[in-house]
């Protein structure tokens, strides 16, 4: 949701809405237009979904044939990773004991067998949150966490904003986008608006209408928004990362086993003989940052057609240069290890997939996860001798290899004080002054506290001698701060025979952001380079350095044929297409959070040229048209995406800020209006509906559609403000209070809430 600006003397505020980051549109005067002859091929039809939910037949159907698989999953972090409410799942204590805040207390306790929260704030009514589903149970040995679920009425399925810590015995909430402080244990000290989810916002599955955690927090979880029952419908086959997740649909598979016909082929993939990326695959479908190309996504369906990996590195730094993580990641900086570069590592190699036990790449189980055997079933050498190369005593935690090369790390962006450190899966080289100059307690600060950088650096060259070199790539991100120009960075940053692509990635992303402009001019060494990259086998890859090229050359013919043929010969159009798209459109998006409206504008243009006529991508153009001024625009732009496709509640809301800004109160009215018959639950078409007839003196009217809005999103802090000052003009000013003091809960920075709530505590009392 977008930030607004007042346009009324009365200093009310539309609420503008923001589309998708990575949709973009184009519209407005052509100009520099390519031949036709070198128009880009039109995009293939959108391919029916191959797998539908009644394709998954659940855990419990393999149980009978795939008895000890099954039996180990059961026990394991993925059987047990989710449910149902219940004393065999939830750890953290449903006891009645109020975890106390600055502004009031949240009791978790059981009443007739229902876990609940119940929310105390003072000057308001009790709110009783009821739990529907539990997220983890403090499995991880670097710090585990369980959250926890409620249904809302708009058919969502929310994270509450309080998680229990197993490894701290604390409650906990995550004020990252609030006070951007990370994990921070509750306390007297906190405000329950410090918590960036409260009220609760995120639901599960993928919705692009809130932030969310996508599909992995269980299995086959799909959110969308359903026109007929005016909600979204979220389903799922449970909690658990169950045998489909990976496996697939499996419905198939066990009707032809009941029938005795698996002989004419068993309607199942084996995962057990994948190529090493094939593998990584499955995993990395929940274990990696990842940007959404389209929703929907159900295991069995071609991942790289739903969600992109690597593109989370554009416009953030989730990692730093050598692939560790620098804010919060997961499991994908797997690809920058030279284990997977430079061998056959994948997952599977260590860990057991049923049992999430460990084991070494002989498939022989080991006891522990600090077991060494993972690293000398490859590299034995380092078992004749240990201590040789360690220098520490063998049974010390020192001398185990993964004690200096998997540390277990912090992630940065959950902040100190609740533990969630997770093994560094790049593998490194501890490398002290670096890792020092990062901010990174690594391998060797983590336990030789007493020592500078420096000193843990020269003992390592005593030990070792010099440090294995860091890889082109790497280098060049380190180097590149130095860089005068887009030629010097190109040859920092652009290395097409480096097969290195999550680094790869993120060196391209650098040159894409620091330095190219569009239609511009580029030395040939830099768009030779750029267009090495354009041949490379990872998609991810592939689709930003055609989006580069197109951004920064896509008018001048000889590029203009690389791009049109890299499509032509596509054998993943879709999957390729739909990332060049997310680029571009991160671009425009960019520059218009800016104000560079003309930057901004090409970049959309150019996405329009891959998917011409596209609804959401005129959307996200009308959008940059009202923030300019150009509301007529905007309105056409609007209709035609609504043209499309009728059922976007919030295209109907800026199509009536558009309206309004034109001066067409009527029409705009009946673009609220038609969001609000969509989704009754739309809050912003309610809030500006209420402005509406606030401007129109309709008072009554107005309050009813400001306690709507909140209604539907309590954390609306414009809404409440809105409603609270309309009371007090209709001298209701009891019913005004509880709104002034939601109005400066969630906006406390705002002089004119405080203002009010003064002023209403002077009339009414405390």
């Amino acid at each position: 949701m977008g930030g607004g600006r007042p346009v009324t003397a009365g200093g009310q505020w539309p609420i503008r809405v923001v589309l998708l980051v990575g949709v973009a549109g184009a519209c407005g005067d052509r100009t520099d237009e390519p031949s036709a002859s070198l128009d880009f091929p039109a995009p293939p039809p959108t391919a029916t979904a191959s797998v539908s939910r009644v394709d998954f037949v659940g855990s419990a159907a393999c149980a009978s044939c795939h008895t000890t698989q099954h039996d180990a999953w059961s026990a394991s972090t993925h059987g047990r990773a989710g449910n149902r409410p219940g004393r065999d799942q939830i750890i953290a204590p449903f006891d009645g004991r109020a975890i106390p805040f600055a502004d009031g207390t949240v009791t978790p306790r059981i009443r007739s067998g229902s876990y609940e929260f119940v929310v105390r704030q003072t000057g308001f009514r009790d709110t009783t949150f009821v739990v529907s589903g539990v997220i983890g149970r403090g499995h991880m040995l670097g710090g585990g966490t369980q959250g926890f679920l409620t249904s809302m009425l708009d058919g969502t399925e929310r994270f509450l904003p309080w998680d229990w810590s197993d490894a701290e015995s604390t409650w906990f909430c995550n004020t990252g986008s609030r006070l951007d402080q990370g994990w921070i244990p509750i306390g007297r000290s906190l405000r329950m608006a410090d918590c960036g989810d409260w009220p609760p916002v995120r639901p599960i599955g993928t919705v692009d209408r809130f932030a969310n955690c996508q599909d992995c927090h269980g299995s086959q979880i799909t959110a969308s928004f359903d026109a007929d029952a005016h909600r979204f419908d979220t389903e799922y086959t449970t909690l658990q990362v169950n045998c489909e997740s990976c496996h697939g649909p499996a419905r198939e598979h066990v009707e032809r086993a009941e029938a005795g016909t698996l002989a004419d082929g068993v309607a199942l993939t084996s995962l057990a003989y994948l190529e090493k990326d094939e593998s990584l695959g499955v995993c990395l479908q929940c274990h990696a940052l990842k940007d959404v190309i389209k929703p929907g996504y159900l295991p069995g369906e071609p991942f790289e057609e739903y969600y992109a990996l690597k593109f989370a590195v554009l416009g953030d730094q989730p990692y730093f240069a050598d692939g560790r993580v620098r804010s919060f990641a997961y499991q994908a900086n797997h690809l920058a290890s030279a284990c997977y570069l430079q061998g056959p590592m994948d997952c599977v190699s260590c860990h057991e997939p049923h049992s999430q036990g460990y084991w070494d790449t002989n498939k022989r189980p080991l006891a522990s996860p600090l077991d060494d055997g993972q690293c000398t079933s490859c590299h034995a050498s380092k078992a004749e001798n240990p201590e040789a190369h360690t220098f520490h005593p063998p049974a010390s935690a020192g001398a185990r290899c993964v004690s200096c090369h998997m540390p277990y790390l912090q992630h940065p962006e959950v902040g100190p004080e609740i533990a969630f450190a997770r093994s560094d899966h790049t593998i490194a080289v501890p490398r002290p002054v670096f890792d020092g100059d990062l901010g990174i307690v690594g391998a060797c600060a983590g336990c030789h506290e007493d020592q500078t950088p420096l000193q843990l650096q020269g003992q390592t060259r005593r030990w070792w001698g010099e440090l294995k070199p860091h890889r082109p790539l790497i280098q060049g991100q380190v180097d590149e701060l130095r860089a005068r120009n887009v030629t010097e960075a190109a040859d920092l940053l652009l290395i097409p025979d480096e097969v290195d692509p999550l680094i790869q990635f993120q060196a391209l992303a650098r040159l894409v952001t620091g330095y190219l402009q569009a239609d511009s001019e580029l030395p040939t060494t830099v768009v030779d380079r750029l267009t090495g990259l354009t041949a490379s086998p990872d998609l991810d890859v592939r689709s930003l350095a055609l989006a580069a090229l197109h951004w920064s050359r896509g008018q001048d013919p000889a590029t203009r044929r690389t791009l049109v043929a890299a499509l032509g010969s596509a054998p993943n159009d879709a999957a390729l297409r739909g990332r060049w798209v997310l680029a571009l459109g991160f671009l425009g998006d960019r520059h218009r959070e800016r104000g560079e409206s003309r930057a901004s504008e090409r970049a959309y243009r150019k996405a329009l040229e891959l998917v011409p006529g596209n609804p959401r991508v005129t959307a996200n153009l009308g959008l940059l048209y009202n923030q300019d001024g150009r509301s007529a625009g905007a309105v056409a732009l609007f209709r035609e995406s609504l043209a499309a496709d009728p059922v976007q509640p919030l295209n109907w809301v800026n199509l009536g800020i558009a309206l309004a800004a034109e001066g067409d109160v009527a029409g705009a009215r009946q673009a609220y209006e038609e969001a609000i018959r969509l989704n009754p639950f739309e809050a912003v078409a309610h809030f500006n509906l209420g402005n509406l007839h606030q401007r129109a003196q309709r008072l009554d009217a107005a309050v009813a559609s400001y306690q709507r809005a909140v209604a539907a999103d309590p954390g609306l802090g414009r809404a409440h403000f809105e409603a609270g000052r309309t009371l007090i003009r209709l001298e209701r000013y009891t019913e005004a209070l509880p709104h002034a003091r939601r109005a400066v809960e969630f906006m406390p920075d705002h002089a004119s809430s405080r203002q009010m709530l003064s002023d209403l505590l002077q009339v009414v009392g405390p």
